[in-house]
């Protein structure tokens, strides 16, 4: 007798919907759309959301946590990783039947290695970026943005000395990861890649460096004129803030579609010594493939100037990034606009008063 077992019967596995082709979407934005801004309450968003609300775009701003931002027009708090307050959240708060946003700009993310472990820096981040960016694609968006950076090439945070195969460093050059940080990075520009094609949703990734103004710029600045070592691998690249809250602008109201990563820097280093001073004392074995003159960025930031015509316009060389008032100013501190009101569940409205939303999940960094 053949006492064989049946096959076990495998689970069930739930599929995506089938998504239809892409479309061409009209992804410039101007006046008037509006702008979904997460990570709103870090020190990029910040200076995001006024920025924005300045250009005349109205802002849905969230953040994991209880914040203030006078520009918004809404405020938001909740966690990214979760799909049920993304979704909300890309309506502006609206109902499953409420339009969608015109615009996302990703910037929530655990900012640094360290601060949570490996394992959380890497799913957190990539999590967050896949709920937001692929949340909006099928949501209808018409343009996202989102923070990567230049830490996805693997210098900045490696634990040991790497050097660039070559100088100045354009999208084109193989990353080196070997830290959690830099992968989830470059997993999220992954993503972006896998929503410009799944739904056509144009989405253009920043490779930013250390991002800084005032104080928080003076002290990195201070930093490498004391020991130009320390910031070896960072290799002395920076942007001020508000800069990093153009290019935002740039490539919302560009109309430029498909995929792109793009790197954005400062055309200068943090540093009083020359450039090429300093690649042959800290990094002699990179290829320097044009000349480097005076104190010139070792960042190639060709095409974020031809995709978007955008160039940086503040220097710490002149003190106009150093002032420390510039911080208040750039993060909207004289604004005086109110958030739209918009009720907690289950909480009674009170016309005038802001009360943010919560979601469960809220307490997590995203």
């Amino acid at each position: 007798m053949n006492h064989t077992s049946p096959a076990a019967t495998p689970p069930a596995v739930t599929l995506s919907p089938v998504v239809a082709a892409p479309t061409a979407v009209a992804a410039a934005l101007h006046p008037g759309d509006t702008v979904l801004v997460t990570g709103a309450a870090g020190g990029i968003g910040r200076v995001v959301v006024p920025a924005l609300a300045d250009a005349g775009y109205r802002v849905v701003a969230t953040d994991r946590a209880p914040f203030d931002a006078p520009a918004a027009d809404a405020v938001l708090v909740g966690d990214s990783r979760d799909p049920a307050f993304v979704g909300s959240a890309l309506r502006a708060g609206g109902g499953p039947g409420a339009s969608a946003v015109d615009g996302v700009v990703h910037l929530a993310a655990i900012a640094s290695p360290g601060q949570v472990p490996d394992d959380q820096t890497f799913t957190q981040n990539v999590q967050g970026t896949f709920c937001v960016l692929d949340g909006a694609g099928r949501a209808g968006v018409r343009v996202a943005v989102a923070a990567s950076s230049f830490s996805a090439y693997g210098y900045p945070w490696a634990g040991r000395h790497l050097s660039p195969a070559y100088v100045p460093i354009d999208e084109a050059q193989d990353p080196v990861a070997v830290d959690a940080y830099a992968l989830s990075k470059l997993a999220g520009e992954q993503v972006g890649a896998y929503t410009t094609r799944r739904y056509g949703m144009p989405a253009t990734l920043l490779r930013l460096p250390f991002v800084g103004t005032g104080d928080r710029l003076r002290e990195a600045v201070d930093r490498t004129h004391r020991d130009p070592a320390a910031s070896r691998q960072e290799l002395w690249t920076w942007l001020d803030t508000r800069d990093a809250a153009g290019v935002v602008r740039a490539v919302l109201g560009s109309g430029v579609t498909g995929y792109h990563v793009v790197n954005v820097a400062a055309p200068d280093t943090t540093s009083d010594v020359p450039t090429a001073e300093l690649l042959a004392r800290y990094h002699p074995a990179s290829r320097v493939t044009r000349p480097l003159e005076a104190f010139a960025s070792v960042i190639d930031t060709t095409a974020v100037r031809e995709l978007f015509g955008f160039d940086p316009v503040h220097s710490w060389r002149t003190g106009d990034a150093l002032d420390p008032s510039v911080t208040a100013l750039a993060e909207g501190a004289r604004l005086t606009r109110r958030p739209r009101y918009v009720p907690a569940p289950g909480g009674p409205a009170r016309p005038g008063e802001f009360q943010p939303v919560r979601s469960r999940q809220s307490e997590q960094r995203c």
